[in-house]
C-alpha cells in the first residue's frame, strides 16, 4: 500500500491555501496582483512500462503564477498618488542600489524634494533641464524637485512687449517728458522685474507719438524721472519696423552697481485702435518654495511655487516586460526582473506604445476578487479533507492486512 497519493494532495492542497490566504490578507494592499497554484498529476515511468497501466502517484504544485490583470482605480485626492491604467509599472532604486519594478503609485516627498516609495525606494524617471523641458533619450535616474523643494531668484534681462498704438493719435507736443501734451502717462504700462536677489524693481514704460509711424520710447525705475530708450517706427501697414533700437533699461543691483534690461517690441502694431497691451513679460523671477505637484497622464511632474512659477521636474518613465508573470515578487509591493521576464522590453513615458497611461490623484487597487477567494477556499478545504480521507482509508486497508492471520 502506498500512502504517496494522500500525502501529495494534502501538500499540495496546503501549498494551494496558502496561496488563497496570501491572496485575501493582501485584498487591500495597493498595486497587488493576486497569485494562483497551478497543479501538474504525477507518474513513475518505469523501464519496459507501457502506457495506461499506471495510476499515477499524486499531485504537485507546478507554479505558483501572478495574474497581472487590472486592478480598479480609486480616487484619493492625494497629488502624489498615481495609479497605472493599462500595461506598465513604476522604476524604482531601492535602497540597496538595484533597480526594482512596482505598481503601487502611493509616493512621498523627503525634506531633500525626492520622490519615493514608503520604503524608500526612489522614484525613477527624466529629470528636466533648468527651464523645465524634458530632454529627449536622456538617462533615466532619481527624480527630484529643484533644491529639495526651492527655486532660486534669476535676475531679470529682458522685457518683451506686445502692444498697439493708436494711428490716429494726436502728435504730442512740448520737449521734456514732463511737459507733453498729451501728458506722458497717457499711453503706458508697467512690469515688475527682480535683481540677482530677487528684489522687486518696479519699471513703467511710456510711450508719446512724435512724428507721423513714429512713437519714443520712455522708462521710468521705481518711480524715478523717465528717461529716453529710443524710438519705434511703424510701416504703412502698422508694423514695427525691426529690427528696433530701443536701448537697454538699467536697473540698481543689490551691492550698489547696475545691470542692464534689454528691451524688445519687436511685436508693437500700430493700428486704427485704441491703445492696448497684448504681451509683457521679462525672463526674472523672485525665490519660491514648492506649493504644490501635479502629475499629468503623461508622466510630467509639474511644480508649483509661491513665486507663481510652475516648473517641470521630470517625467516618470514606465517599464513594460514580454513575460510578466517571469517576475520575481521581493514583498514591500515590488517585483525583480528574472533570466525568465528578461530585461524590460520598452521603456518610455507613460501613454506611448503599449505603456499605460497615468491617473494623478489615484491608486490602483488589489485586483484580488475576495468573493471567489473564499470560495476557492472552500474548495481547497473540501479537497484537503478528501485526501486525509484517503489515507485514512489506506490505514484501514493496511490494518487489515496485518490483522489476518
Amino acid at each position: 500500500m502506498s500512502f504517496q497519493q494522500g500525502l501529495s494532495g494534502l501538500n499540495a492542497s496546503s501549498q494551494n491555501l496558502d496561496v488563497i490566504g496570501h491572496n485575501i490578507a493582501n485584498a487591500n494592499t495597493t498595486g497587488m496582483k493576486a497569485s494562483r497554484a497551478e497543479f501538474a498529476e504525477l507518474y513513475a515511468s518505469s523501464l519496459g512500462s507501457s502506457g495506461g497501466i499506471s495510476s499515477g502517484i499524486g499531485v504537485e504544485v507546478s507554479t505558483v503564477s501572478q495574474q497581472f490583470t487590472q486592478g480598479n482605480i480609486s480616487i484619493t485626492g492625494n497629488s502624489l498618488d498615481v495609479a497605472i491604467n493599462g500595461n506598465g509599472f513604476f522604476q524604482v532604486a531601492l535602497p540597496n542600489g538595484n533597480t526594482a519594478y512596482s505598481r503601487d503609485g502611493a509616493f512621498k516627498l523627503n525634506k531633500d524634494g525626492e520622490i519615493i516609495t514608503n520604503d524608500n525606494a526612489h522614484l525613477m524617471g527624466l529629470t528636466a533641464a533648468a527651464d523645465g523641458s524634458i530632454p529627449t533619450g536622456g538617462t533615466i535616474g532619481p527624480l527630484v524637485l529643484p533644491s529639495g523643494g526651492e527655486i532660486a531668484a534669476i535676475p531679470s534681462s529682458k522685457i518683451t512687449l506686445g502692444f498697439n498704438v493708436d494711428a490716429q493719435a494726436a502728435i504730442a507736443t512740448g520737449t521734456a517728458p514732463s511737459a507733453l501734451v498729451p501728458v506722458l502717462a497717457t499711453y503706458g504700462t508697467s512690469i515688475t522685474t527682480y535683481d540677482a536677489q530677487g528684489s522687486e524693481i518696479p519699471v513703467s514704460l511710456y510711450f508719446t507719438k512724435t512724428a507721423a509711424n513714429t512713437w519714443d520710447v520712455y522708462s521710468s525705475v521705481d518711480g524715478a524721472t523717465p528717461t529716453s530708450n529710443g524710438t519705434l517706427t511703424f510701416d504703412v501697414n502698422g508694423d514695427v519696423v525691426t529690427p528696433t533700437s530701443l536701448t537697454d533699461i538699467t536697473l540698481p543691483d543689490p551691492v550698489g552697481g547696475t545691470f542692464a534690461v534689454s528691451l524688445n517690441a519687436d511685436a508693437a502694431t500700430q493700428y486704427g485702435s485704441k491703445f492696448s497691451v497684448s504681451k509683457a513679460v521679462q525672463d526674472g523671477q523672485a525665490p519660491g518654495t514648492l506649493t504644490s505637484i501635479t502629475i499629468d497622464t503623461s508622466g510630467i511632474i509639474q511644480g508649483t511655487y509661491s513665486n507663481g512659477k510652475s516648473i517641470a521636474a521630470g517625467q516618470i518613465q514606465l517599464a513594460t516586460f514580454t513575460n510578466v508573470q517571469g517576475l520575481a515578487p521581493i514583498g514591500g509591493n515590488y517585483w525583480l526582473a528574472t533570466p525568465s521576464s528578461g530585461d524590460p522590453s520598452a521603456k518610455g513615458p507613460p501613454g506611448t506604445g503599449n505603456l499605460g497611461g497615468l491617473r494623478s490623484g489615484a491608486l490602483e487597487d488589489s485586483n484580488v476578487d475576495l468573493t471567489k477567494e473564499l470560495v476557492n477556499m472552500m474548495t481547497a478545504q473540501r479537497a484537503y479533507q478528501a485526501n486525509a480521507q484517503t489515507i485514512k482509508t489506506q490505514d484501514q486497508v493496511m490494518s487489515t492486512l496485518v490483522n489476518l492471520r
